[in-house]
């Protein structure tokens, strides 16, 4: 599954980011967030769109595996 880091990025970039990432692979992806703003944001836009969001949360920073 394809990984896209959106650390050091504040919103909406790591939408706009996860948004194009999701046109190349509509299948799904992980996004690396290091803020709980992203986090939320990148969530609900992927839930919006019939993505499951599985969270798992690291040192300083969470990884949401989107999926259909």
């Amino acid at each position: 599954m394809k990984e896209l880091d959106t650390s050091g990025f504040s919103c909406p970039e790591p939408v706009i980011m996860t948004k194009k990432a999701l046109k190349e692979s509509p299948e799904g992806l992980t996004v690396i967030v290091d803020n709980r703003a992203s986090k939320e944001n990148v969530t609900r836009y992927a839930t919006a769109l019939g993505y499951k969001v599985k969270t798992e949360e690291g040192s300083g920073n969470w990884h949401l595996m989107i999926s259909k």
